[in-house]
């Protein structure tokens, strides 16, 4: 750190935020003199080892870096250029000025021309607004953006290095960083007024406000004001975290800015004006989330009042099973009751469809035997003992139950009828006392639904209820099974009415939120902003939302295909409104939401993206946000390398280091400092280095406390997150760390997260990184170290490698660099994170650990690490097993100097870390399976398409033989046919079982041609069609096997959650190399205690399975 005690730097403006900027850089040793008008603050700076004056002028004096960090660009003036204690006058020449404050960039460019007139253009001035709050600023990990001269840039780079966790160069112009800055303060500003508008709203309908924002959190309605600034309205605290005239001066300059260049922003100005009137009312300083008191005046503090504790509901146990519900009607086959539908088939329900659009049923009717059309409502509510309704509004609701459809009067006596129809809560209660009336023990379930089109087909939708006990018990089978894990239902309290109250709340803030988008990336595209960069950036940022993260993509590229249609919007805010008005409650954001979806549905884009309304801005402004998404040819070409002979290239490294350091490893890994590592595997598959460690399915809260709690190591948690598209494999990882924040906070253990993924560079990278940085802070650098000695996979000189027989090639060569959905083109690891993270990392924020490094011991690790810049990416070389044991102790080192770090690995990083030293396979004898008195056959279940599977299975089956009984599942005829899907499915349960109570092993294997979507996202959707065949066979047999062995990583996950129910199972070890070998002793999992392999996909050679299950044959 001494190095810096010879830099000079002047800081005005020791504010909240300054003040802990300034003394985070007094603690790295830079020589900083302070100024703030407020003479209290100079004395508690001085106090904390910095310099103060009496004015600017007096600071700057002889200083090489001014900063500025004041409230506004009029005090930034004065401070400047103030005739009489100004600082432009004494600054020594080629200063460097860095003005933090967030002012319009109209005024950046004002300084610029005010130091040429002064003849100082020698003076360097960087455009670099912060963002963080008052904690990161103080331990200097802010946000940071710059724009300016690359010569301003570069002499400011360190020192904002060391104040931020993320600094991003924007290009253009001085001013455009204040730019990106203006846009994420639009979004924020909004956001925050949206929040207070719907939870202002959701008191007033007498909502349990704390319900409401559990719901809200995990929902599409989610923004990260919404989820920082909604507990402070739940606890009435109004403590200025950030004041709300902080507000009225950002949002002022967003709106005089987009004066002055003719832009329109409805939503802005009416945020503005909310943000006025809290200030008005003397709410200015106080904390901003105080807003809410402007929609409540008479009740400031309902929000508050009506956050009582929720009470439990009971887990109400079904009183239909799924084999006795003999029909269950569904009206409504629209994009997302489709696949309602067809999910409830795909569980083994009985379902009658209807639709008005006589097409939709014959799609329909595809799905399986179970499935059959009705040719009216009434139709499909005869004999029905649960009716979904999935229709557009109330109208059509009411007319198929009571109007012209009849369906009412169809149903059988005790029925129930599911209204998932997003509709006024006042409807819902007035359509159940109508189904009461009619004397028939009837009832009704408010269950709308939220998650779209995928997730309706993949039966994840999340799903809001309210309703007598005795009719959810009776709806919970076919709810169970359209939510698919607990987390996504959620029980509301207060009848029916109160489930579709929260998801109009929820309505209210997606509407809000997509609007929101579009107006900023439409002012961003006007602004002259590369819109990607500006996605990118804020999408992680306090301006982002889940409305955000989804729907710019589309913004980005012009795609307006209708995954959710505009029209959704114009009638869900219109209901908004209606209820709103019904209460005499003020909504001005919705109002000026729903205004500009009119606008959409009036030139004609009612069926099309609700995204599209973006095209509103474009239209009136002649701008386009695809266009302004810089498609420029990425700033680095892959190098390419040739292959290296594996034995002679091994020889030729250095000489490994000798020292045991797995004692000093053990030591450290126990110890209280030692944070438990938690495990997020992508596949089953990162357990193969393991044993003796749990791993979990399930991530709820209970579970986490009770693994916290009995381990002092780590455990993993099976994410199956390469199975899903990047949105959702985002969304998981975020709600699975909040989950353990929580549950880290009431055990009182700290963690840290290793993200284990493909050791041949497959996977979310960097989303689920970025995600666990969302959730639990940015961290100093993120570790990425791919190397998997078991699997032959080897980083040599930053490049890595796959060991094929006796030669190393390089990972961009082999089959895995063309996977359909995770490709890559780049074998180098520095090439690898510039291909997939370019728009966040630059050659300079890449540091590798090299060989070198590793084989000089620990301490050399240490040392390298602390050089690393902050905020980069360590590329961790390795060749042996030796090599990741001393990475980590030299790891531990640099960690007990606070350094903080997130990890993207490979299976051998882990088992190092947790300080386990490898054992040989497993043999059927250390099982004790050969000793059982039954002699029944195994199972071996094939999903993975990757060559290397293709020829062990043919080995397998050649080695076999006629020992070995083999069905084969013809993927493009399940593509083709999914009707047939069931009858295949049902076939093959029977024979297997047969075959295993014979004592004859069986495989079950997909066809070995690889059928392809037409792009990634449907290609997953193939991958998930296959899994959930192979998951119903295992699902449905009756026989246990004496063993199972899962071939390819989506095929073991889903085989081990969905088809053996397994929660929490122990890694035993391995039952060959680096093949993990589980077993699970929980009752309520199905055959418990058997041996289940997790073979993956890539490991192995080609004989390795054939051996396996020869070793375990009767």
């Amino acid at each position: 750190m001494d190095r810096q005690s010879n830099v000079g730097v002047a800081f005005a403006g020791l504010g909240a935020m300054g003040f802990g900027m300034a003394s985070n850089l007094v603690k790295k040793s830079y020589s900083v003199t302070g100024f703030d008008v407020y003479a209290p603050t100079l004395d508690r700076f001085k106090a904390a080892g910095g310099e103060v004056a009496s004015s600017p002028r007096e600071a700057a004096e002889g200083k090489s870096l001014f900063i500025c960090m004041v409230a506004n660009s009029q005090q930034a003036d004065s401070v400047l250029f103030d005739s009489a204690t100004g600082a432009v006058q004494v600054l020594p020449r080629q200063a460097t000025i860095i003005l933090c404050s967030t002012v319009p960039a109209a005024f950046l460019e004002s300084i610029e021309e005010r130091l040429r007139a002064l003849g100082r253009q020698d003076i360097m001035v960087v455009d670099s607004p912060v963002s963080g709050g008052t904690i990161r600023a103080a331990n200097g990990s802010l946000t940071i953006l710059s724009s300016g001269s690359p010569e301003a840039l570069a002499s400011s780079k360190k020192i904002l290095d060391d104040m931020a966790a993320t600094l991003h160069v924007i290009p253009g112009d001085i001013g455009a960083a204040s730019k990106v800055k203006m846009v994420n303060q639009l979004l924020a500003g909004v956001h925050i007024a949206a929040s207070a508008e719907a939870m202002g709203l959701a008191a007033k309908m007498g909502l349990n406000t704390r319900t409401v924002f559990d719901v809200i959190r995990n929902a599409a309605g989610n923004s990260w004001m919404f989820e920082n600034r909604v507990p402070h309205m739940l606890e009435n605290d109004w403590t200025p975290h950030s004041a709300l005239d902080i507000f009225v001066k950002d949002m002022g300059i967003v709106t005089s800015t987009a004066r002055s260049c003719s832009f329109p922003l409805p939503l802005s100005s009416t945020a503005e004006q909310l943000y006025i009137s809290g200030s008005a009312q003397g709410y200015g300083r106080e904390d901003d989330a105080g807003l809410i008191r402007v929609f409540l005046p008479k009740s400031p503090s309902a929000v508050h009042d009506l956050s009582k504790t929720t009470a439990p509901v009971h887990d109400l146990s079904p009183s239909l099973t799924p084999i006795e519900i003999n029909k269950i009607g569904f009206i409504g086959l629209g994009a997302m009751g489709v696949g309602m539908a067809r999910t409830l088939v795909k569980a083994g329900f009985p379902v009658c469809g209807y639709d008005i659009y006589p097409p939709s049923v014959e799609k329909f009717l595809d799905c399986g035997a179970k499935a059959s059309g009705a040719q009216t409502p009434a139709d499909a509510a005869v004999d029905a003992q649960l009716l979904v309704l999935m229709v557009q509004n109330a109208v059509q609701a009411d007319d198929v139950l009571f109007g012209s459809g009849k369906a009412a009067e169809s149903l059988p006596n005790g029925s129930v009828v599911i209204l998932s129809s997003t509709v006024p809560p006042s409807f819902v209660r007035d359509l159940r006392s109508k189904l009461v009336a009619l004397g028939r023990n009837i009832d009704l379930v408010d269950a709308p639904v939220s998650g779209g089109v995928v997730r309706a087909a993949n039966g994840q939708l999340t799903i809001i209820c309210s309703a007598e006990d005795a009719a959810m018990s009776k709806a919970r089978p076919i709810i169970n099974a359209m939510t698919g894990i607990p987390q996504n239902l959620y029980h509301i309290e207060g009848g029916v009415g109160a489930a579709s109250s929260v998801k109009l709340i929820n309505q209210l803030l997606a509407g809000v939120h997509i609007t929101a988008a579009a107006e900023a990336m439409a002012f961003g595209s006007k602004l002259g902003l590369d819109t990607k960069l500006l996605y990118d950036i804020i999408k992680t940022a306090a301006g982002g939302s889940w409305m955000f993260e989804n729907r710019v993509p589309a913004m980005l590229n012009a795609d307006w295909t209708p995954h959710s249609a505009l029209a959704i919007f114009v009638k869900d805010l219109g209901i908004v409104l209606d209820e709103s008005k019904r209460l005499s409650y003020a909504a001005p954001l919705s109002a000026a939401a729903h205004q500009l979806y009119l606008m959409g549905a009036s030139h004609g884009w009612s069926k099309e993206a609700d995204g599209g309304v973006v095209r509103v801005w474009e239209l009136l402004a002649g701008i386009s946000v695809a266009k302004s998404a810089q498609k420029a040819p990425q700033s680095f070409t892959p190098k390419t390398y040739s292959k290296l002979p594996l034995q002679k290239t091994i020889e030729s490294l250095p000489a490994p280091y000798t020292q045991d350091v797995l004692p000093y490893i053990n030591e450290h890994v126990t110890k209280d400092d030692t944070p438990i590592l938690v495990v997020l595997d992508d596949d089953p598959t990162g357990t193969q280095t393991c044993h003796d460690i749990a791993v979990l399915t399930v991530w709820d809260h209970e579970t986490l406390c009770s693994e916290l709690t009995a381990t002092d190591k780590g455990f993993f948690i099976l994410t199956n997150s390469r199975a899903l598209p990047p949105v959702e494999a985002r969304s998981l990882i975020t709600t699975i760390c909040k989950n353990l924040a929580k549950a880290s906070k009431q055990t009182g253990k700290s963690f840290e997260i290793v993200l284990r993924g493909d050791s041949t560079l497959r996977g979310h990278f960097p989303d689920e990184p970025e995600a666990v940085e969302e959730v639990l802070g940015q961290v100093d650098h993120w570790i990425l170290a791919p190397f998997f000695y078991q699997g032959g996979r080897y980083t040599i000189d930053d490049v890595h490698y796959v060991a094929e027989g006796d030669s190393l090639v390089p990972a961009s060569q082999t089959p895995f660099a063309t996977d359909a959905t995770f490709g890559y083109k780049s074998s180098n690891l520095r090439d690898y994170v510039l291909e997939k993270a370019g728009s966040r990392f630059s050659e300079k924020g890449l540091f590798s650990i090299t060989l070198e490094d590793i084989r000089s011991g620990p301490e050399k690790i240490a040392e390298q690490l602390l050089l690393a810049p902050k905020g980069s990416v360590v590329i961790v070389n390795a060749a042996a097993e030796s090599d990741m044991y001393v990475f980590i102790a030299g790891l531990l080192r640099a960690q007990q100097s606070g350094r903080k770090y997130l990890y993207r690995t490979g299976a051998a990083f882990v088992s190092c870390r947790l300080g386990i030293s490898g054992i040989p396979p497993l043999s059927s004898n250390d099982l004790e399976i050969n000793e059982s008195t039954t002699k029944r056959g195994g199972l071996i279940v094939a999903g993975s398409y990757v060559p290397k599977t293709t020829e062990q299975l043919a080995s397998l089956r050649s080695r076999r033989g006629e020992k070995l009984h083999v069905i084969e599942l013809d993927v493009s005829e399940m593509i083709k046919s999914p009707s047939g899907v069931t009858d295949t499915v049902l076939a093959a349960i029977s024979e297997t079982d047969a075959q295993i109570s014979a004592g004859k092993d069986v495989l079950v294997m997909t066809s070995r041609k690889l059928i392809l979507g037409v792009d990634a996202l449907s290609s997953l959707n193939i991958g998930g069609l296959v899994a959930e065949a192979l998951v119903k066979i295992v699902q449905g047999l009756q026989v246990q096997p004496r063993y199972i062995v899962a071939k390819g990583g989506i095929t073991s996950s889903d085989a081990a959650t969905k088809g053996l129910r397994i929660k929490r199972a122990m890694i035993l070890g391995q039952a060959a190399p680096g093949v993990p070998l589980w077993r699970c002793n929980e009752e309520s999992s199905k055959f418990r205690g058997v041996a289940y392999v997790v073979f993956p996909g890539n490991v192995g050679g080609k004989d390795t399975l054939a051996e396996l299950v020869e070793g375990w044959a009767v």
